[in-house]
């Protein structure tokens, strides 16, 4: 399984591990070496057009979305064949994402993976079917149940920072409704879904035509799922400005969209605060992944009388997640994805500079690294929340340190963002504590250290960051209809 530059990660289409259509592929580069890692077959429209079809006619003409003792058994065959490929998929993982070797033990790689399990066991004792009772209309007397039903033919759209967490949320929960799916990756990251594919198609029970996967270079093949009418759900994870897009092809045949979009979460400090680890917690959650994460917190609201403090203490954390390895076990902040994305973040600290920052710490390319897309944690000071670096999502490891004036002015700041997807809360007293966490509109909150993450936990924004939740019971609920039934009582 494991990649190389003769190899040619195929699709899944059908139930068959294909190259494309057209017979074209594309290169995959390790981001920490810049070498060629493998290729991936370059799917078509006409590709997409036959996953479609076979995830139509699977939903359509099988058992698969009623027999829900096979589904919670081929979940589980998933989740085990997945292990039993754990360290060939976690060299994979570091080597195309350039993931911490460290965040492969969670949500890179074994996290998602053994949640397969608790979604199988969901699958076993979820209530499919609500009895509601006698009733009485017009003289009719019925006996009236609410069922739940997997919702159809799902298309997921993922990118590259968590691909395996990411591919996983949405082919678990929509396989454990008894949904069909075609997944189309990021064209960085492809090598992974493709081999979680291959695993499916060669390991489990899982019908042809129930899992397809189509990688391609052309984000147009992906575009075909927003508005083919055989497709009944789009489950997209990307930026904000992509989800629009998709909202509004989708509503030509009005669909169902899941969206987990941007964010730009805040860490709000109040003066009660444990000052140095808030500072440290979030410098280390703004450099985790080289800061490639949708929820990461990236504004550090502080009280105004310690700015200066915390901006020295946040400075002082900073310089110990250095750009590293990331098949070292110790490194935090690896490479960005591209140098694409690498010349975007270097955009924005020079934006931040114009818009009269202070670079306090890092804010270029680390001079040890002379290959790879490198770039170093970079922390901000001396603007305001209306700075465009404090209000934009920049996806890399830079932190902007922001003073507040009381509880309610931080609450003011945090909110003040077109996103609201994560955050976190530091403080002693819990009562104010608890009033900052009501007041910030945001889907998942962090309090003193606390981490949310977990498969039993929902996941999603308000605002901009999103529409629906994944993960928990509520992102499986995602993938299912309702329909109500009347029998003569």
């Amino acid at each position: 399984m494991t990649a190389s530059t003769t190899d040619t990660a195929p699709l899944l289409i059908g139930g068959e591990l294909r190259p494309a259509s057209g017979g074209a592929t594309f290169d995959v580069l390790n981001p920490a070496t810049e070498e060629l890692i493998g290729r991936a077959a370059d799917g078509t429209a006409a590709d997409m057009d036959a996953a479609i079809a076979a995830a139509r006619e699977a939903f359509d003409t099988t058992s698969w979305s009623t027999d829900h003792a096979f589904r919670a058994s081929c979940l589980r065959q998933l989740r085990d064949a997945l292990q039993s490929h754990t360290e060939e998929l976690r060299a994979l993982t570091i080597a195309e994402v350039g993931a911490p070797h460290m965040f492969t033990t969670g949500p890179q790689l074994e996290g998602p993976v053994a949640d397969l399990g608790w979604l199988a066991d969901l699958v076993d004792s979820y209530r499919w079917v609500e009895e509601l009772g006698e009733s009485e209309v017009m003289g009719v007397r019925s006996n009236r149940s609410a069922r739940r039903e997997a919702i159809g033919v799902v298309g997921a759209i993922t990118p590259w920072n968590f691909p395996n967490q990411i591919n996983l949320a949405k082919i678990g929960p929509a396989l454990a409704a008894g949904c069909t799916v075609v997944l189309k990756p990021a064209p960085d990251t492809p090598l992974i879904a493709a081999a979680v594919a291959r695993i499916a198609a060669e390991e489990t029970d899982i019908p042809a035509g129930v899992l397809n996967v189509v990688s391609s270079s052309d984000h147009g093949v992906g575009a075909q799922l927003t508005s083919d009418p055989r497709v009944d759900l789009v489950s997209f994870t990307g930026s904000t400005a992509t989800g629009k897009k998709i909202m509004v092809a989708a509503a030509e045949t009005l669909k169902k969209v899941f969206l987990e979009l941007g964010g730009k979460s805040a860490a709000v400090v109040l003066d009660d605060a444990d000052l140095n680890a808030a500072c440290f917690m979030t410098a280390l959650n703004a450099c985790t992944h080289a800061g490639q994460g949708c929820a990461l917190t990236t504004r550090l609201v502080v009280p105004r009388e310690r700015y200066d403090e915390a901006v020295q203490s946040a400075k002082g954390a900073m310089a110990a997640f250095a750009p590293g390895d990331p098949t070292d076990p110790g490194t935090l902040c690896g490479p960005l994805i591209s140098e694409l994305q690498r010349e975007r973040v270097e955009g924005y600290i020079a934006l931040a500079v114009e818009e009269g920052g202070t670079i306090e710490i890092g804010g270029g390319r680390p001079a040890d690294k002379t290959t790879g897309y490198f770039i170093e944690p970079t922390l901000i000071s001396g603007l305001d929340n209306s700075s465009r670096v404090a209000q934009e999502e920049i996806f890399g490891p830079v932190l902007v340190v922001i003073p507040h004036d009381g509880d309610e002015d931080a609450v003011r700041i945090a909110n003040d963002s077109p996103y609201g997807l994560s955050g976190a809360v530091w403080g002693s007293d819990l009562e104010r504590v608890e009033k900052v966490v009501s007041g910030i509109r945001t889907g998942t909150l962090g309090v003193n250290g606390g981490i949310w993450y977990g498969a039993d936990v929902p996941f999603g924004g308000y605002k901009q960051s999103g529409i629906g939740r994944e993960m928990g019971r509520q992102g499986f609920e995602e993938y299912l209809e309702t329909k109500a039934v009347a029998t003569p009582a």
